[in-house]
């Protein structure tokens, strides 16, 4: 009977879906920015895996169908952009200072980090990406020949943390602007951060959509020089 289930195309689908469901239940019912439905997800799938001894590859099988989606809604992304165009016209001067900001930052705490904690090269590239979307965090990792699989992790991490706390410290530090929000949330958290973005308002999805892909350019030209500080 587990191996009916496990081997069926429909598995992985069914469970990520179903874990996706009840963290948005759970969501719904206790409001506190911790009970975020990803991260409930996250945790249901990887715990049902490890109890019922399940390989990932098994897993994979029906849940690739929904990396298939990945890119028509990273497309999609364009649309709130587009329904804020004169407002990005307006602050585009300030928008481009932002995101250029969020990028530099990102790779001076890296650098840091890699100092403090005596990171080698390789470790130190690994890490660069972590603020930008997946699809271009994992060929610019092969570039600098870092651990794609460890940058992927990071990436991960970094856009669910984005996710489940950017609006609470955008808020703790005062952030109301929400050109401001947006460009913070998505230049530091990519997509994932972009679809809290989202959920917070029109003009903060728009601005971080924006973000997303501005701030994996600048990642991609910059990251070169930072390359050889380590």
């Amino acid at each position: 009977m587990k191996e009916a289930v496990t081997n069926s195309l429909f598995f992985g689908l069914a469970l990520s879906i179903i874990s996706f469901l009840i963290g948005t239940y759970i969501k719904k019912r206790c409001r506190f920015f911790l009970f975020n439905p990803l991260l409930i997800a996250i945790t249901i799938t990887i715990s049902t895996l490890v109890l019922l001894n399940i390989e990932y590859r098994s897993y994979n099988n029906g849940a690739r169908f929904l990396s298939y989606l990945l890119t028509p809604a990273t497309v999609a992304l364009a649309i709130p952009l587009y329904e804020q165009l004169k407002l990005l016209r307006k602050n585009l001067t300030a928008i481009l200072i932002g995101i250029t900001s969020g990028v530099l930052t990102s790779f001076i705490s890296i650098f840091a980090m890699a100092l403090l904690f005596g990171l080698n090269h390789t470790q130190y590239v690994t890490l660069l990406p972590k603020s930008i979307t997946t699809a271009i965090g994992i060929g610019l990792s092969q570039e600098l020949d870092g651990y794609v699989a460890i940058t992927v992790a990071a990436i991960i991490m970094t856009g669910l943390l984005g996710n489940i706390a950017g609006d609470v410290i955008c808020r703790l530090f005062g952030i109301k602007n929400p050109i401001a929000k947006g460009i913070a949330i998505g230049t530091a958290s990519h997509v994932m951060g972009t679809a809290k973005a989202m959920e917070v308002g029109k003009i903060e999805g728009a601005m971080s959509s924006l973000s997303v892909a501005v701030a994996g350019c600048i990642t991609v030209a910059v990251a070169i020089f930072f390359k050889g500080l380590i």
